[in-house]
């Protein structure tokens, strides 16, 4: 399985439209490629955001459905930084192996 992790700067001036140019293109994404993202900001630097996409079945199929998001909701122009994309592969573990008590 494939997972994404996108990272990149906002530019303080369009903090708020960038979140909303963001989430509104990973709704879209996530109708269009039936995956989910999630959108983080780093603790001690609020400017330094990284969306994730995990369980991808199709990277082809979802890279190119995510390059027509990033065009349409036209992001780049609210990045101090360019996009830097990351595809890391293998099962994620959910479960809990320690006791607690």
């Amino acid at each position: 399985m494939n997972h994404y992790y996108i990272y990149y700067r906002v530019s303080e001036n369009n903090e708020a439209d960038a979140e909303q140019a963001v989430r509104s293109m990973q709704v879209r994404l996530a109708c269009r490629s039936g995956v989910p993202g999630q959108l983080l900001k780093k603790r001690d630097d609020p400017f330094l955001w990284m969306e994730i996409y995990e369980q991808v079945q199709d990277p082809v199929r979802f890279e190119r459905l995510l390059q027509q998001g990033v065009d349409e909701f036209d992001l780049d122009m609210f990045l101090e930084t360019p996009r830097k994309v990351e595809c890391f592969t293998g099962e994620i573990q959910r479960n809990s192996a320690c006791a607690v008590g």
